[in-house]
């Protein structure tokens, strides 16, 4: 394979001589040392490598070449953590006083059962530091092949240590971090650590910048990466947790998860539940002792005041709620690791996207190919044979077999059911012949090799030599030669026109050339040339100096533009996500080029920032310029975190997709790391809260989309579920104020009821029912912004006061015309019917509830019949009648507690009239 042509090889300044001693690897630039300084500080030779104790030595002193695992939470320890919440407190108080000294045992275990309950739901904990640390640790290989005491052998990657000497080959996976001693035509696949899409060509000359990026340490490899061509040796310079892989690892375990928009809204609720809740309770209590009440009846009252304030369902309903958001995201491919960030989606601002795999293919396509007075358009892409080699329009057909063979011939690739084996700018070579009709495997019999001069990052080309006859039809070995263009265009005396045969490649022409050179770079392309050379055959040698036949008198045949093409449906679904108000970049470890003329294929507005510009500036520069930037090329793992904190810092909800080693921290410092279930790494897959099942960009999009919707229902549901507790918030302090029915309106258990029946039924049919139209034509929801503005806090206020009005004025009527026990059900049969009628008022703020869209929305229709249904059995069967202390009401009781809750829809109705008098008419 022919890696993308480089700069120049830079010249390693002097380096005084430095001590032989193995010293930390953190402390080194390894990569800027010459082989010789490395091996005096390893301390090394290199043809002996370590003694065996020498290496016992090393691995007392820096350690197992393995990851340190981080501290896992015991299931016991999370399971009291659930206690810490207030409103298991509360309700585990309850609980406890009411089996003593209340000696109601239905009501205590109820309630202590039901923070049990709370608690298991709790407990779903994911993408914990030590799970992810754990995914590194699975990717540690099994055997290295390692020098000691002068001999080769095979030991387990665990034991290596600084000092050691290792053999790698293609097909292996590094075991360590080390620095290069000698590479033959080696190429190793970091993308997985830098996200650089193609395989990095190494050699031993050192590199002069200290702070080179990992990507371009050509010198150095790194564990954890593949080898996918060649052979080198390389001496161990850093292990375990002092490997560039081990220091993600590490700043994993230091990255802390932030709370969600969600659990931030509700936590700010509840304090604001629990200070309402608590002064009414307060004043309830005062005015009780202010009576002369007895202990017992001021706790009882207190534990039903307690019970009918707090939202003790509203744990059980959020988790149901979310739980059934995300079986909803898994259908579309989404994989939601964590519940409450599936709420967080709908909120999101702002998507970092990882290039490689996510919004590319991560298959090379050959796209262009340049012949000479011709261009051509190839389609398809990926390692699929299927497409065809298209002209210019008015251009004579012509024979591309010449022109193919090279691609074939001088390549190792082998294509088949769509994938490839080898390497992967052969693969798209190889695919762009066979779309013209040459076959891989039968050319490559009909002429096989009789020499090989391997690619070397030194001359930058690839030759290979073949016995066959000539346009002649006379025997000759023909070398196929690909590689970087300036290199082959250095070489060459003629060019192959297709209508002409040889013409010299004079001034003109390498002008024309490298022109065309620069065409294909603008666009992103990583260009390729092709060329060929005849020798006579009867005084071939293939043991001869292969590069120096190719010195010169090549003659130039092909320019290839080749490309990680974007997928189909990111394109359009970067459309919507920007539309919807979200900022989409490209975060990468490919050069700027590359990356802005992909980025400008796929929509992505903004300018292009390499990672050392954005490293150089400061957190303030940075934000000043951020909202101009559409991709960032050449980033570290350590920018894309610092990236997302500076995101974060401007009040974004930041989600980060990739599928790298090098994603895995900055997936998890964001509010939504969505991880390549396919392509991904486990290290990813485990640090992310949403995993893609089939890599598709668009998918983020339709989750965001269901978020928005998800949002919308648990806004609903809050609504009702506000309005409810301020009205058993009115009831309980009226009753104590005025004295009816003995302070209490409703029993422990009668509270807990109505709270499990109709305020439960009605939830959930609010939390999945049918969402809000045109979700994806809104701007994202500030997160900051309250889940309940002051005026509809205002508005649940008075929906509070007109139900708990209403239902003691029930209460106290019935106890005065009938007796307590009637009064209490007749209570219970009131708030029950007004917290129904209000579900429908709330489930569309903007609209009457005497509209057909009411009863289309099947949930929440099943849900109002079962909640009626079982109101009625409260009444009449015997059982609930003795477990709720209710009593058999007859029709003109109906009657009256239907027409007390009447008004909650009558308000209802009015607002929404109110509110459409006073909305903007549109102009015309």
């Amino acid at each position: 394979m022919l890696c993308a042509p480089r700069e120049g090889q830079p010249v390693t300044p002097p380096t005084p001589p430095v001590p032989a001693v193995v010293t930390s690897p953190d402390s080194t630039a390894w990569h800027t040392l010459t082989v010789e300084e490395v091996l005096q500080r390893v301390d090394v030779d290199p043809q002996r490598g370590l003694t065996s104790g020498e290496a016992e030595e090393r691995s007392a002193r820096f350690g197992p070449n393995r990851f340190t695992a981080g501290k896992s939470e015991t299931r016991l320890h999370a399971f009291l953590r659930q206690y810490a919440d207030p409103m298991q407190v509360v309700l585990l108080v309850a609980g406890v006083g009411s089996l003593y000294p209340l000696k109601e045992w239905g009501t205590g275990l109820l309630l202590l059962s039901l923070t049990v309950f709370n608690a298991v739901l709790g407990l779903r904990q994911e993408g914990k530091a030590a799970e992810a640390v754990a995914a590194l640790q699975k990717m540690m290989i099994v055997k290295a092949r390692v020098t000691r005491d002068g001999q080769l052998a095979q030991l387990p990657a665990e034991e290596l240590v600084p000092g050691d000497v290792i053999a790698i080959e293609a097909g292996d996976i590094v075991p360590a971090d080390g620095r290069l001693l000698h590479a033959a035509t080696l190429e190793v696949a970091e993308s997985a650590l830098t996200g650089e899409s193609l395989p990095v060509s190494k050699g031993t000359a050192a590199v002069d910048q200290v702070d080179t990026p990992l990507g371009d340490r050509n010198d150095m490899v790194f564990m954890n990466t593949n080898v996918t061509r060649g052979s080198g040796v390389f001496v161990v310079v850093a292990t375990g947790m002092n490997t560039e892989v081990g220091h993600i690892s590490g700043m994993l375990q230091s990255t802390t998860e932030s709370k969600t928009p969600l659990t931030r809204q509700l936590d700010h609720l509840t304090r604001q539940i629990f200070l309402i809740a608590g002064l009414a309770l307060l004043v309830s209590v005062v005015i009780n002792l202010a009576r002369g009440e007895t202990f017992t009846a001021i706790f009882h009252a207190a534990v039903a005041f307690a019970i009918g304030a707090l939202p003790e369902n509203m744990p059980a309903v959020v988790t149901t709620i979310l739980a059934y958001g995300t079986q909803a995201l898994a259908k579309v491919g989404a994989i939601m690791k964590r519940l409450q960030s599936t709420e967080t989606l709908g909120s999101t601002s702002a998507i970092n996207s990882d290039k490689t795999g996510t919004l590319t293919l991560n298959e090379m396509t050959a796209v262009q190919m340049a012949l000479v007075g011709r261009r051509y358009a190839i389609e398809g892409s990926g390692y699929s044979t299927q497409g065809r080699i298209t002209h210019v329009g008015g251009q004579g057909e012509i024979p591309l077999d010449p022109f193919l063979l090279p691609m074939v011939l001088a390549s190792d690739a082998v294509l088949g059911d769509g994938g490839l084996i080898g390497d992967p700018t052969e693969g798209a070579l190889v695919a762009l012949a066979a779309k013209g009709g040459v076959d891989a495997v039968s050319t490559r019999q009909a002429y096989p090799r009789v020499a090989l001069l391997p690619f070397d990052a030194a001359y930058k080309l690839m030759a290979t030599f073949h016995e066959m006859t000539d346009e002649a039809g006379a025997p000759v070995v023909r070398c196929y030669v690909k590689g970087a263009p300036d290199e082959l265009l250095a070489r060459a005396a003629t060019v192959h026109d297709a209508d002409a045969g040889a013409v010299p490649a004079d001034a003109t022409f390498r002008e024309r050339y490298l022109d065309e050179n620069t065409r294909m770079g603008a666009d992103g392309l990583r260009v390729l040339a092709t060329a060929r050379k005849d020798f006579d055959a009867a005084n071939f040698d293939p043991s001869a100096d292969l590069l120096a036949l190719v010195a010169d008198g090549l003659e130039l045949m092909a320019l290839v533009g080749i490309v990680d093409p974007p997928r189909p449906t990111a394109r359009a679904s970067i459309e919507t996500a920007t539309a919807a108000g979200i900022r989409v970049r490209m975060i990468t470890g490919d050069h700027a080029v590359t990356a802005g003329a992909i980025a400008r294929q796929l929509g992505i507005d903004g300018t292009v920032m390499t990672g050392a510009e954005f490293g150089a500036l400061d957190d303030d520069a940075v934000l000043a310029r951020i909202d101009d930037v559409g991709v960032i090329a050449r980033v570290t793992p350590e920018d894309k975190v610092r990236l997302v904190d500076l995101l974060k810092r401007q009040g974004q909800i930041v989600a980060m997709t990739g599928d790298g080693v090098n994603d895995a921290p900055a997936l998890k410092r964001a509010d939504i790391g969505i991880a390549m279930g396919i392509t991904g790494t486990e290290v990813a897959k485990d640090a992310a809260v949403m995993v893609l099942t089939d890599d598709n960009f668009s998918t983020i999009v339709k989750a965001v989309e269901l978020g928005r919707g998800l949002y919308d229902n648990l806004v609903k549901y809050v609504r009702f579920q506000m309005g409810c507790l301020f009205g058993f918030i009115v009831s309980f302090l009226g009753a104590a104020i005025f004295n009816l029915a003995g302070g209490i309106p409703f029993l422990p258990l009668q509270t807990l009821w109505i709270n499990f029946t109709t305020m439960l039924f009605q939830a959930v049919g609010l939390g999945y029912g049918e969402p809000g139209a045109g979700l994806m034509e809104r701007r994202p929801r500030d997160p900051e912004e309250p889940i309940l503005p002051r005026p509809t806090m205002m508005w649940l206020v008075s929906i509070g006061l007109i139900m708990g009005v209403a239902t003691l004025a029930v209460i106290s009527w019935a106890e005065q015309a009938f007796d307590r026990p009637v009064a209490l059900t007749m209570g219970v049969v009131t708030f029950s019917l007004a917290s129904l009628l209000f579900s429908l008022a709330t489930r569309d703020e903007s609209r009457t509830v005497f509209t057909l869209d009411t009863l289309a929305d099947k949930t929440l229709v099943r849900s109002t019949a079962a909640s009626v249904t079982v109101l009625v059995l409260t009444t009449v069967l015997a059982p609930l009648q003795a477990f709720l202390e209710t009593v058999a009401l007859d029709t003109g009781q109906w009657l009256v507690c239907l027409g007390a809750a009447l008004p909650v829809l009558i308000a209802s109705e009015i607002r929404v009239v109110v509110r459409h008098r006073r909305a903007p008419t549109p102009a015309l």
